[in-house]
């Protein structure tokens, strides 16, 4: 949790300060993946993690380029 809102908030300092808007956008998008394969998860009763790890694979160059921060509500 602490990394997600680290990114929340580099993001917001980084861009325009939207505040939770941006924090909504950035689970989306963290959560993205998973949540297309949650019907075949959930039907084999398979468990996920979600580590700071993780947050940074997945939201690891989102928060590093500025550029890209810029597409994010």
């Amino acid at each position: 949790v602490r990394r997600i809102a680290e990114i929340a908030f580099d993001v917001n300092e980084g861009t325009e300060n939207i505040g939770a808007r941006r924090l909504h956008t950035i689970m989306e998008r963290l959560l993205e993946e998973i949540s297309y394969e949650a019907s075949e998860l959930g039907a084999k009763k398979e468990t996920f993690s979600i580590d700071k790890a993780f947050v940074d694979k997945q939201l690891g160059e989102l928060a590093a380029n500025e550029d890209l921060t810029r597409f994010i509500l």
